[in-house]
């Protein structure tokens, strides 16, 4: 980003949750960082939205790392610091990718009382105050419960059951797929058959259309839970389960039965995909804000 505007955008397939390594990580992010910094004439500062949990720019938690062994974590609480050194002598600043995306929302709506959440690998939440302000919770809701059902799908990582990452991200979809009729090539990677859901779902198939509409259900009972511990005028939507029909169904859903059985909440909190003024702005762009500029 140069004075506020994207110059340069790139999508890089890796795969960080399969790697025991973290020179793996580190060489992936050092890639990156050398990438982009080719395409401006100086680097005054680098911004990075990530999952996890940071104390300063040291990723405590982080799926990106949940192969490294144990023995092996002081390296990655280095990874990103490391990583900037090499680019020469700039501020970074590390921020949880949820957080970031309530921020991206913030400057694009020029509001505040933001929660993001998106929907992907697991589920990302931020939020942003009333004030526009990023405040340093631990918004890691993809780890607390949205079912208290005894047979809710069991989260491998936390090993809790029925919580929000497996309800909000490309898990559900996967999850769903057998009950709608839709068999899945258990060889595909978890992105690659949400794509084939989704490509269905393109198609109008019935079966998709059951999936994701159970997904904008599943949602409108956690934007109420939710709303109980956070003050949120507007939810917006993000990630990749939610492009195409599928996510329209879901916003559609989501919507109808908050309208129907919580019509106050329905009244205060809009939920909604990002405009096009937001998406323009972007995660980037807010991620490239954080840092500050001596």
């Amino acid at each position: 980003v140069i004075d506020g505007e994207c110059v340069y955008s790139e999508e890089v397939v890796w795969f960080p949750k399969l790697n025991e390594d973290p020179n793996y990580q580190y060489n992936e992010i050092l890639t990156a960082f050398r990438t982009a910094a080719s395409k401006m004439p100086r680097v005054d500062a680098i911004g990075v939205s990530s999952a996890g949990t940071f104390v300063g720019n040291a990723p405590m938690v982080s799926s990106l790392f949940i192969k490294v062994p144990r023995e092996r974590r002081e390296e990655v609480k280095t990874i990103y610091d490391r990583a900037a050194k090499e680019i020469g002598d700039v501020p970074i600043v590390v921020a949880n990718d949820g957080d970031v995306s309530a921020l991206a929302g913030a400057m694009g709506l020029n509001t505040g009382n933001i929660m993001g959440l998106a929907m992907g690998t697991s589920e990302a939440v931020g939020y942003v105050d009333a004030d526009k302000n990023v405040l340093g919770w631990i918004t890691e809701l993809a780890f607390a419960p949205v079912d208290l059902a005894e047979d809710a799908m069991q989260d491998e990582w936390s090993t809790d059951f029925g919580v929000g990452c497996k309800y909000f991200s490309q898990d559900a979809v996967i999850k769903l797929a057998p009950r709608a009729g839709i068999e899945l090539d258990p060889a595909l990677s978890p992105a690659e058959k949400l794509k084939v859901v989704q490509a269905l779902m393109e198609k109008d198939d019935p079966g998709a259309q059951a999936i994701f509409e159970t997904i904008g259900a599943y949602l409108a009972y956690a934007v109420v839970l939710y709303s109980q511990f956070y003050d949120i005028e507007h939810m917006m939507m993000l990630g990749r389960v939610m492009s195409g029909k599928g996510g329209d169904t879901i916003l559609r859903v989501c919507n109808e039965i908050l309208a129907d059985e919580y019509p106050a909440l329905a009244k205060k909190c809009e939920v909604s995909l990002p405009d096009e003024k937001t998406r323009r702005v972007g995660q980037s762009v807010a991620a490239a804000s954080l840092p500050r500029i001596k």
